[in-house]
């Protein structure tokens, strides 16, 4: 169903109800997604962003809701990622004068992703794409900071498109784009969310689904760019442009109190993690469950909050959403094969490629005949940056009194590590 935001500005996207695996197989959406793209009706017509191909056919026909297609005039492409330029080859055959608009890095993708001769306008932040014709015409480049410009477009009237170029959010091509006059940001990939809804706006649905949907989102997603998150949050900021809704790319949109979730992405890039614990572990004949049952105990005699992950049952973007949280990473495996069980190998993987920061770990694990298992996590800890609370625990076999103690002491020494650095 089609929703307009404000005088002449529709969403036209569509809700994948059904979506639950994303990035491939990559991502978990236990609550689908939504594919966001606006259309945007004044003397001139934007459509920003698109949709993934499966639904280009929906997209069209939410767009002829509101215009013949044939009308729309610009095409704005903040990201080349196929769950938003998917269904850019269909419409274009429908907007035969439309002109695409992307950032520099855009040109690269958008033409390495579809082969395509397409009218491609590379755009720069501070450039202003005129929507009226009362605004003045041509792709103007003076910077959004001059004189407040930007706030005082003479209405909706003087409509204008406002770029700002956001590489590594989370691509190098992606920019945002600003509706001046309605004051709406949309940023494509930032501030969004794996949220299937029937309704748009943050104000409508259950706010703490949204905050555990838009979090996750940024652990699994953003995290590794969490240093070019702060710089563009305060580029941004420093605009002093207006916002009334910051619509982004998946999920819905933020109109109550929009700058809620940028503060929100700041205090996360920050990476500053509670004083608190989680245990990762899979276990082959319950040797090693028992090991992670009595760190979880050393743990709560001191006080410290922790969460316990069987790891090959439980899903793993959740899972991260702890380790981001916490400040002590505790893993745990049987020796296999001289290494890890294939199950904590992407955990592992995430450490490294989601870039922590601020963490402490511990390793522990049983063994038969080699103990190489908490060798081999204290060496990733290693590669990851991340500094060793305490030397490893390992038990023989089934772990016997004296292996329950230490891995408890374990559990108290991470503690005391936790306090003595939150």
């Amino acid at each position: 169903m089609v929703t307009e935001l404000a005088k002449g500005v529709y969403w036209v996207g569509v809700v994948d109800w059904g979506l639950r695996l994303f990035h491939g197989h990559e991502l978990s959406t236990h609550r689908g997604s939504s594919y966001n793209a606006y259309l945007i009706v004044d003397d001139k017509i934007a459509l920003v962003d698109t949709v993934w191909e499966p639904f280009a056919e929906e997209l069209l026909a939410n767009i002829r809701q509101v215009i013949d297609p044939a009308r729309i005039d610009y095409i704005i492409a903040n990201h080349s990622e196929v769950d938003h330029s998917g269904a850019l080859p269909m419409i274009l055959r429908h907007c035969p004068n439309a002109t695409v608009y992307c950032s520099k890095r855009g040109l690269d993708s958008f033409r390495g992703h579809y082969h395509a001769d397409w009218k491609l306008q590379a755009v720069s932040t501070g450039q202003r794409l005129p929507l009226s014709f009362t605004a003045e015409g041509g792709c103007a480049t003076k910077t959004t900071a001059e004189g407040g410009s930007a706030t005082n477009a003479g209405g909706r009237g003087g409509r204008e498109l406002v770029f700002i170029e956001a590489p590594m959010l989370h691509w190098p091509d992606s920019m945002f784009t600003y509706l001046t006059g309605d004051n709406i940001l949309m940023p494509n990939d930032a501030f969004g969310q794996h949220y299937a809804t029937g309704f748009r706006f943050n104000d409508q649905v259950d706010e703490a689904q949204l905050q555990q949907e838009a979090l996750k989102y940024y652990v699994n997603i953003l995290t590794p760019y969490s240093e070019q998150v702060i710089k563009k949050i305060d580029e941004v900021l420093a605009l002093n442009l207006p916002v009334s809704m910051i619509a982004p790319s998946h999920g819905v949109i933020w109109r109550k109190d929009p700058l809620q979730i940028v503060h929100a992405y700041r205090r996360w890039a920050q990476q500053q993690p509670e004083a608190s614990a989680v245990i990762l572990y899979d276990t082959m004949w319950q040797a090693t469950r028992k090991m992670a049952e009595a760190i979880a105990d050393g743990l709560a005699e001191s006080g410290v909050p922790h969460q316990l992950h069987h790891v090959a049952v439980t899903d793993r973007n959740d899972v991260l959403v702890d380790v981001f949280k916490s400040k002590a990473v505790i893993i745990g495996s049987p020796t296999l094969n001289r290494g890890l069980l294939p199950s904590i190998a992407p955990l592992l993987e995430d450490l490294r490629g989601l870039r922590f920061k601020n963490k402490i770990g511990a390793a522990f694990g049983s063994y038969g005949w080699a103990a190489e298992g908490v060798k081999s996590i204290e060496e990733h800890f290693a590669k990851c940056g991340i500094p060793l609370a305490a030397p490893g625990v390992g038990a023989k076999w089934q772990p016997g009194p004296e292996d329950l103690e230490k891995c408890r002491q374990l559990g108290r020494t991470v503690a005391a590590a936790v306090k003595n650095k939150a």
